[in-house]
């Protein structure tokens, strides 16, 4: 997975730029950003603390890990039932 050059304290902060009242193409232009990413970051943050943000974080990294183990297993199961359903 791509890995953002932002981190979630920088996406904060250009959010919070953005509910100032600063423009939304001045605020990408500045930051180096398109306006799809800003529109983006602010439907997923929207309303986030730091800490709220390294939590969400977190569980995502949680999640993708327990999805590889169960996909890891379902192949394992699959191939069990394959080997097992084959006339010797």
């Amino acid at each position: 997975m791509k890995k953002s050059r932002f981190t979630e304290q920088k996406i904060l902060e250009i959010l919070k730029q953005g509910q100032m009242g600063l423009g939304v193409s001045e605020l990408c232009r500045q930051n180096g950003i398109s306006r799809h990413t800003y529109y983006v970051w602010r439907s997923k943050y929207s309303g986030m603390t730091a800490s709220d943000a390294k939590r969400l974080r977190e569980l995502e990294d949680e999640n993708r890990r327990l999805k590889k183990i169960v996909g890891d297993q379902a192949l394992d199961i699959s191939a069990l039932k394959e080997a097992i359903g084959k006339k010797w």
